[in-house]
């Protein structure tokens, strides 16, 4: 999405809405005394989001950035709440205490007073790390490793706040069905089955740990990604997730912390806590520490990940664009003149396709070549598959070789291309008006159809055959027929036929030949113009996924 004129008015509005939220949340705090960083950060957030998308024009870095400010704002919101309540539940404790016995109500206010002081700093704190988390979630934008050095840092964060030996940050590969260490630090007792090979080293565990891989199951880290539950476990030898390697002291199973990385709903790793053995249990405090802590660092890869997503997006919409362009420069300007057929066209292309490709060569008098080509996939790489195609098609039509022949030297171009695993449907149709006779060959599914104007029947007269590009020893199979004055041969991609209309209802090869065959007394260039008002009228405005291309060669 871009922004136009009335996206500034919008967002200079919504800015003045957050700063006006962000002045009540400071007098609110001047009555409950709850710190209001979390409500600044969360502006300061908006209004960068703002920038950008105003830099960039792009409405969709929004998307990125005021998830995050709400967060901060909720936040901010919930520690006033907590704040208040805290207050108002000390008030009526004083009160209660006060008809008992005033000097208990005393030393209880002071001791409330003292652990909401207390509970403050916590906040506080755990704030101070979640804003940093944002800060180097922005600097990740720019930078390759951006990701990494995010979760680096996170890691490190997190395992300092929590007074953690070690920790390690696991993310899930939904393709692979596997969790995979993305950062290690510190001293982390292996909780699974150490490898057979691996020596019993501290070097080499850690080593073999930074870069290990985990399936979903058999392993704590596979069974925490699965449930999305948080885990404190304090008795690991008891608990059958976990798995103790002997003898060494350094592998003694001491007390771990797994809080999954969530976005929205959706698991996206795993953060794992470890204390050495000996060393005192984690508590619930710094469990739940470390349940908050990995909630922000999941706004922050998120971010991160949305923003990623915008600039390939960004950058594959460029890509076809180009794609697009210069695969209509391919096609002929103006269809040449021919005295003895007349030929229609039409051609449409989908958003972002561009797979399409025609061309019509006079190579001389007795063969004129007609090809049609659906080349599969999108973008660059099936732009690449046709411009090798029309030029090996045009340099060797030339020559005396079939259409067969000649699709058969263009397979093998293709198919020893190692790099490219794009294939191509194609029609040739050679035709020569000093005998009246066409001759054709197919690869794929681009079919050939012929009206005859003797019989008034339309028929389909090619098969389909292999693809070009799938396999180098393919050969194909040339066809010949005789055409007279007012036959019509037809060639479409599949594109034309898969048309939809609103309702998801396919225009179908049938009332495409039986549109011809009704107005077979017009020419060539007529067919092609009845047939594109035909589909559009069809169509209305349902979107279409794939190029629309139709070729209409009469027989004069």
């Amino acid at each position: 999405m871009t922004l136009n004129t009335f996206s500034f008015v919008s967002l200079i509005f919504t800015v003045l809405v957050i700063l006006v939220i962000f002045i009540l949340k400071i007098l609110i705090s001047k009555r409950t005394g709850v710190n209001c960083a979390s409500a600044l950060v969360g502006l300061v957030i908006y209004v960068l989001g703002v920038a950008l998308s105003i830099v960039f024009k792009k409405l969709d870095l929004l998307l990125i950035f005021t998830p995050i400010s709400l967060v901060m704002v909720l936040f901010q919101h919930f520690i006033t709440l907590s704040a208040y309540g805290s207050s108002k539940e000390e008030d009526d404790n004083f009160s209660f205490a006060n008809d008992e016995n005033s000097t208990e109500t005393e030393i209880s206010a002071d001791l409330s007073e003292a652990t909401n002081e207390e509970l403050l700093e916590t906040d506080d704190s755990l704030l101070d790390v979640s804003r940093d988390f944002l800060i180097h979630a922005a600097k990740a934008f720019s930078e390759d490793s951006g990701l990494d050095k995010l979760l680096e840092y996170i890691n490190a964060s997190i395992i300092e706040e929590t007074k953690a030996d070690g920790g390690a940050i696991l993310l899930l590969d939904d393709f692979d069905d596997i969790i995979a260490v993305k950062s290690f630090k510190g001293e982390f007792p292996p909780p699974y089955c150490i490898p057979a090979d691996i020596p019993h080293k501290i070097v080499r565990v850690e080593t073999n740990f930074r870069f290990a891989q985990f399936g979903l199951s058999d392993n704590i880290f596979g069974i925490v990604a699965k449930s999305g539950k948080a885990e404190l476990i304090t008795d690991p030898l008891n608990d059958s997730r976990m798995y103790q390697n002997e003898p060494e002291e350094f592998l003694r199973l001491g007390t771990y912390i797994f809080v999954p990385l969530k976005l929205k709903d959706t698991v996206i790793g795993v953060v794992s806590l470890a204390r050495k053995f000996g060393s005192e249990p984690f508590t619930e405090a710094e469990f739940k520490a470390a349940k908050v802590l990995t909630s922000f660092a999941s706004s922050a890869v998120n971010s991160v990940y949305a923003f990623h997503e915008i600039v390939e997006h960004s950058e594959l919409t460029r890509e076809a664009e180009l794609a697009c362009k210069l695969q209509k420069n391919l096609h002929p300007k103006l269809l040449p003149a021919i005295p003895s057929v007349t030929i229609g066209n039409y051609f449409n292309t989908a958003e972002g396709v561009c797979g399409d490709y025609y061309d019509v060569i006079p190579s001389r008098k007795d063969r004129i070549s007609f090809v049609l080509a659906d080349v599969a996939g999108k973008g660059m790489n099936s732009l690449m598959i046709m411009i090798m195609l029309r030029a090996i098609l045009r340099l060797v039509v030339n020559t005396t070789q079939s259409a067969a022949t000649i699709l058969s030297w263009a397979n093998r171009g293709i198919s020893n291309e190692s790099t490219i695993d794009h294939f191509a449907s194609l029609a040739l149709i050679n035709y020569d008006s000093t005998t009246g006779k066409i001759q054709f060959a197919t690869a794929g599914t681009t079919p050939v159809y012929i009206y005859s104007a003797e019989t008034k029947e339309i028929k389909k007269v090619s098969s389909p055959s292999e693809p070009i590009g799938v396999e180098k020893t393919t050969q194909y199979v040339d066809n010949e027929a005789d055409v007279k004055s007012g036959d019509i041969i037809v060639m479409y991609t599949d594109g034309l036929v898969e048309t939809v209309n609103e309702s998801g209802v396919p225009y179908t090869a049938g009332k495409l030949t039986q549109l011809i065959a009704q107005n077979s007394n017009l020419s060539g260039k007529e067919i092609a113009n009845l047939v594109k008002s035909d589909i559009k009228k069809f169509s209305g405005s349902a979107h279409q996924h794939d190029d629309q291309t139709l070729l209409v060669i009469k027989i004069q």
